[in-house]
């Protein structure tokens, strides 16, 4: 019987359409790690129970929450609740008591979806009294090792409990970063690159590693959504592109706006960036971003892979296998980090930084 005071379930939040992805990326750990779990979903989220009602806690550590690719949030949570619209407050209240956890903050969330958004009215009205019986109780309290409560709404009478750890979960609401599109630039796709740099560049590194010395590649350029971040950090950019770049960023005098094919273009020396948001098969601007790293034409890369509709857990970790295995056959060491940003639609974004 799966209990309801233990953690048994791994529930992760996802962008509403990715559910399969998210799922397949989950059950991927929990037969890499020999636990038998139960799926389920709903609209902008996944979880697996343990089969058995074991707690799931070592597969939620072990599948650290940096290294998922599909998922916004990463909780080990409780049994789902359904309440009384009478009484929504008591069933929650009763099930922290059993469970005895104990956390510094509590987050109210709920799937990125319209029905989801119209909790908002509810949440707020019951968020202060909840919050009060808590540290009455000594649930909520100043020091509890930085765990959260994350109380998940998927309706208005259904809710799931779930506990987040500091180093192991998204700082951000619901795990979306939302940014303001700048006015300036010539595309809203300048928002997956900003977006990037946030996921994947820690804020106190900036300076060091966008900084107004460096130079840029920016692949398939045009108009210069990307090429306007990277202008804007005080880099210049080589914007390859047969197509036209905005005339108003092209008066920055940062760019050498260069037509020719990005699949193609060599550098004339080393660089410190390459971008790329190439709209073609993943596997082919794959080969493409292999060869620069491979042949260390840049230090760091940030380029997205566009997916299929179907089987795209599949087709990113087919991706990211290949990549690894060039640079290791090319005796090239570095990191790599994927991740499926709020900005992107339907494609991951992958960082690599070189280690030398």
């Amino acid at each position: 019987m799966v209990s309801e005071t233990v953690p048994t379930s791994w529930l992760v939040y996802c962008r509403p359409g990715f559910e399969h992805d998210a799922l397949s990326e989950l059950q991927h750990h929990a037969a890499l790690n020999e636990v038998n779990c139960v799926p389920s979903y709903g609209e902008g989220w996944v979880s697996l129970t343990h089969a058995d009602g074991e707690p799931i806690n070592d597969l939620h550590r072990q599948a650290a929450f940096n290294k998922l690719i599909f998922a916004r949030q990463s909780l080990a949570a409780l049994s789902a609740l359904t309440l009384s619209r009478d009484d929504r407050l008591t069933p929650i209240l009763e099930q922290i008591k059993a469970s005895r956890w104990s956390f510094e903050e509590i987050w109210h969330e709920t799937p990125d979806t319209n029905d989801g958004k119209a909790l908002a009215g509810l949440i707020k009205a019951l968020t202060r009294p909840l919050e009060s019986m808590l540290k009455k109780r000594g649930a909520l309290r100043r020091k509890a090792g930085g765990r959260r409560l994350h109380i998940f709404w998927t309706e208005g009478d259904r809710v799931q409990l779930g506990m987040s750890f500091p180093g192991n979960r998204s700082e951000l609401i619901n795990g979306i970063r939302r940014l303001r599109s700048p006015s300036r630039a010539p595309s809203r796709s300048t928002l997956k690159l900003e977006e990037a740099w946030h996921e994947f560049i820690p804020r106190e590194e900036w300076d060091a590693r966008l900084a107004d010395h460096m130079q840029a590649a920016d692949l398939g350029a045009a108009p210069g959504g990307w090429t306007w971040q990277l202008v804007q950090r005080g880099m210049y950019v080589y914007a390859i592109d047969n197509g036209p770049m905005d005339k108003q960023l092209m008066a920055t005098g940062q760019i050498d706006h260069l037509k020719e094919d990005g699949f193609t273009w060599e550098p004339p020396q080393r660089l410190d960036w390459l971008v790329c948001d190439i709209v073609d098969k993943p596997v082919r601007v794959l080969a493409m971003v292999e060869r620069w790293l491979t042949r260390k034409w840049c230090r760091e890369a940030i380029f997205n892979l566009k997916l299929p509709m179907k089987k795209r857990w599949e087709e990113v970790s087919r991706c990211l296998a290949m990549l690894e295995n060039s640079l290791s056959q090319a005796s090239v060491s570095a990191d790599i980090a994927c991740r499926h940003l709020y900005h992107d639609r339907e494609e991951v974004t992958v960082h690599v930084r070189l280690k030398h």
